[in-house]
């Protein structure tokens, strides 16, 4: 059973910073690609960052790239969202998942999935 814990949401002003935070166990942590999605009422969760399994490879959402920084403790089992520069555009509920194989962009190919953190940035 895995079980994946996100903190570190909350309300911010637009400019600010948040560092999101996943703490992962039940699984072997180092060789699973890690993720994060987002969902803003009324949308459709989308495709935020990944870390590929063992760390060699990053992924960004064009809207967020330049800004967000996703990176990988395997010592601590937890994975990481620098987020610089917020926008109000990046309001939503932020997920956290973990997944074997190949990293992809849809939620549906994600495989643990966390309960979600509130990130709210005001103008």
């Amino acid at each position: 059973q895995v079980h994946l814990v996100e903190s570190g949401g909350g309300l911010v002003s637009a400019g600010d910073s948040l560092r999101l935070s996943c703490a992962a166990s039940g699984r072997t942590f180092s060789s699973f690609n890690l993720g994060w999605f987002r969902q803003a009422p009324g949308n459709e969760r989308e495709f935020v960052a990944a870390i590929s399994g063992w760390g060699d490879g990053t992924y960004y959402a064009d809207s967020v790239k330049g800004r967000f920084t996703i990176s990988r403790d395997n010592a601590k089992n937890t994975v990481y969202l620098q987020m610089n520069s917020l926008k109000p555009e990046d309001t939503a509920v932020y997920y956290c998942t973990m997944s074997p194989g190949t990293v992809t962009t849809v939620a549906r190919g994600w495989t643990y999935w966390g309960q979600g953190t509130q990130v709210t940035v005001s103008s």
